[in-house]
């Protein structure tokens, strides 16, 4: 069959990072095809719903950096399409005093001079006008650059935005198949269609193994199915919990770890959940209903802290009211894959995923990295180094835990 196009670059996957690559690489004057193998801004991925979170607060020094960047870049686009996806708050983070993960976060914060203020647990009720209990033996981090992101608000943004540039966007083609010729890069898919390009970025989320590895390659990355809660506030309470307010975006790092949101997307309720799951294969998900016994499991947890944490002023005794389904792409220390595929593929094929259920903040940067990469190979790798050397796939050679941490992992699986 002949080919369908020839382009600069060939985006496989329209999640938030495809699309932050497809709007950056077509502003930069690339020819840019966008392919996704389901409709645009479906809910089978990782980058649909109403909220996400952006936090510079991490335990690993190399994040904080691209959250910054990101929190920057964000207003770009936003200015561009007139409306906003982001939307600002404080971020907390809590835990017991003795955390290696909370005593990270706060060495980061020092090293990479963001404003914060450690609180003991009275002066953390105070800042927060009694809407936040720690327990004695915790310590609490507050931070300015905290808020909630719009997910598929943000996804449709890009997606707008990289039309306005000229970007060819084509949904419902899944690929089965991306090879190399004396031309450059073959991107086949299920219904014969053939495109080519010059390079090629493949961020195909949950799929990335999939796709990959009809090439030959591995990649360690497990798909997880998660779910987020969302829990009543109980009456006269409502406006607490809003940003309005000065509530926060906020992260516990007790046993499980629990993340969660001010009330934004839905009236008088407030996202909290935990941050875990349990492995699946994306194209045959359960939507949590088979597995009754381990949502019991997280939801007792989640139940116990709402108490100790926010009292009386959620109905946690009832559990939470609604519920959605989504996934991770694990890899196995939780960092990001962002590299050149290599082996016959080169240079020519950039590859990003397992982005672990905390990438969605960093997508500006995560667009801006893959298009340098694909346009600029080897010597634009070697000036993003130090950006990029964490996030490398010869980190599992002969190391299937990849990069070594001292602290604990953050996700629960079960």
């Amino acid at each position: 069959m002949a080919i369908s196009g020839k382009f600069d670059l060939i985006i496989i996957g329209a999640g938030v990072m495809g699309s932050s690559t497809a709007y950056q690489a077509a502003k930069r004057g690339q020819k840019t095809l966008l392919l996704e193998q389901f409709d645009f801004l479906h809910y089978r991925g990782s980058s649909h719903g109403e909220s996400r979170t952006i936090r510079s607060t991490y335990p690993e020094s190399y994040y904080p950096p691209m959250v910054i960047e990101s929190e920057k870049l964000w207003k770009e686009p936003e200015s561009e399409i007139g409306y906003n996806v982001f939307f600002k708050s404080e971020q907390l983070d809590l835990g017991p005093a003795d955390s290696s993960s909370l005593l990270a976060v706060i060495a980061n914060c020092k090293k990479h001079s963001i404003n914060h203020r450690i609180l003991n647990r009275h002066q953390a009720n105070d800042h927060f006008s009694g809407a936040v209990n720690i327990p004695e033996d915790w310590t609490a981090v507050v931070t300015e650059l905290g808020g909630i992101l719009k997910p598929t608000k943000a996804v449709a943004m890009f997606q707008t935005l990289a039309i306005k540039h000229g970007c060819v966007l084509k949904d419902k083609t899944e690929i089965k198949l991306v090879d190399v010729d004396t031309e450059g890069v073959l991107v086949c898919s299920g219904s014969g269609e053939k495109f080519l390009g010059k390079k090629c970025v493949i961020t195909a989320g949950a799929w990335v193994s999939k796709l990959v590895g009809n090439g030959g390659i591995t990649i360690p990355i497990q798909p997880i199915e998660t779910t987020v809660f969302y829990w009543k506030i109980k009456q006269g309470n409502e406006a607490d919990f809003t940003i309005g307010a000065g509530f926060p975006t906020f992260a516990s790092y007790g046993e499980p770890y629990i993340y969660g949101t001010p009330a934004l997307e839905f009236p008088d309720l407030i996202k909290i959940a935990v941050h875990g799951g349990r492995e699946c294969d994306p194209d045959k998900r359960t939507w949590g209903g088979s597995d009754a016994e381990g949502t019991a499991t997280v939801v007792g947890y989640l139940k116990e802290w709402i108490k100790v944490t926010f009292g009386d002023r959620i109905c946690w005794e009832d559990g939470p009211v609604m519920s959605q389904s989504c996934l991770y792409s694990m890899t196995p220390d939780e960092d990001y894959i962002i590299d050149f595929l290599g082996g016959k593929f080169g240079e020519d094929v950039v590859v990003a995923g397992g982005f672990s259920g905390h990438g969605f903040k960093m997508a500006p940067v995560v667009g801006r990295i893959l298009v340098d990469l694909a346009v600029g190979g080897t010597a634009a790798a070697a000036e993003l180094e130090e950006e990029i050397k964490h996030f490398r796939l010869g980190r599992f050679e002969g190391n299937p835990r990849g990069n070594v941490k001292d602290f604990e992992d953050q996700v629960r699986l079960r």
